[in-house]
């Protein structure tokens, strides 16, 4: 994307243009995270999924915030996952917040330390910073603060960082015993799902019910770790965990079914956005213990359950906000906030 000629205008003309489609890209990667996360706990050994490195990850986050168009967009996040990402010796994330230093974006305007960066992530195999550290100031080793905070001054420094360490000694091998004491027990595994296509539907689902499908994506993980066939203790069943009732209000004749429960748990969430007006954590924590407990304690409620479930979500989709349809509400369905709102005049 950026390895044209350095300071020209094609450059920043270039970056614009590319960065919806690196955007979309962004999101499909938060996808295959959250999806490969489940699937390194569900999995056979026959079958492993493709494991995606902690490096990976924070770079893959950081271009979600560099390239979305706001709200989302927020370079200061991105700058900080990047040099998470670069002092874990990732070429592309170093790359990256070499980029953020030239054009001066969530931190002030240095082509030295763009140059020192895109030569670092040059020498560690990025191709594309090739162009870009031949035609920046001649490096002398301008390093970042948040690189220089983790006590790296240099490449040599970083790639003496990165070598591996040396492989431990291996353990004696255990003495034959013929008793076997507590002998382990297997479980039958749970049914697989293609993945792939659970995340195409998710995607195209979230789109008809305008939902963001990350959220989307994060309520799965929290609530069944992708697993169509969950059931819990207090009979919430599958994809997205709904209780009897729940399917019921929603038209879900079987909730075993992945497409019919993405319906209706997505109905369920868009109702809830409406009712508390785009409010994310009322919504998540109405999820997990219904809008009446939400209602009686007028935010959420100081269960050690719904907490930590809201908890777990945030942090896979920090956003406080999401838009919202007043119109999917029946005329009787206002919670407290819009009784609030009415007395103060608003």
């Amino acid at each position: 994307m950026f390895d044209l000629p350095f300071g020209t205008a094609g450059l920043r003309s270039h970056a614009a243009a590319a960065r919806r489609g690196f955007a979309f890209l962004a999101l499909l990667a938060t996808a295959a995270w959250l999806v490969c996360g489940a699937a390194r706990a569900s999995t056979s050994e026959d079958s492993p999924p493709p494991a995606i490195s902690p490096a990976q990850q924070l770079a893959e986050m950081g271009k979600f915030f560099e390239l979305s168009e706001p709200p989302s967009k927020d370079l200061a996040k991105a700058r900080d996952l990047y040099c998470r990402a670069a002092v874990l010796g990732h070429p592309e994330a170093i790359r990256r917040l070499g980029w953020l230093y030239y054009k001066g974006e969530g931190v002030a305007a240095n082509p030295h330390v763009a140059g020192t960066l895109f030569g670092w992530a040059a020498q560690l195999g990025d191709e594309r910073a090739v162009g870009l550290a031949a035609a920046a100031p001649a490096p002398f080793e301008t390093v970042p603060p948040c690189i220089a905070q983790s006590g790296l001054h240099s490449l040599a420094a970083l790639r003496a960082r990165l070598e591996p360490a040396p492989a431990p000694a291996p353990a004696p091998a255990p003495l034959p015993n013929a008793v076997v004491e507590n002998p382990a027990q297997f479980r039958t595994e749970p049914p697989q799902i293609d993945r792939v296509r659970l995340v195409q539907t998710v995607l195209q689902e979230a789109r008809a019910f305008r939902l963001d499908p990350r959220l989307v994506l994060a309520v799965i993980r929290a609530e069944s770790n992708f697993d169509p066939a969950a059931r819990s203790p207090k009979n919430a069943q599958g994809l997205m965990q709904l209780i009897p009732d729940t399917a019921l209000r929603f038209n879900v004749q079987d909730a075993f079914d992945p497409v019919e429960n993405l319906r209706g748990g997505m109905a369920y969430l868009r109702w809830l956005l409406a009712y508390y007006r785009g409010d994310v954590p009322l919504v998540l924590a109405a999820y997990n213990a219904g809008e009446g407990a939400v209602d009686r304690f007028r935010g959420v409620p100081p269960y050690a359950e719904t907490l930590g479930y809201v908890q777990r979500i945030r942090a896979l989709y920090p956003f406080d906000r999401h838009p919202y349809d007043r119109r999917v509400l029946a005329a009787h369905e206002r919670s407290w906030i819009d009784r609030d709102m009415a007395s103060a005049g608003r």
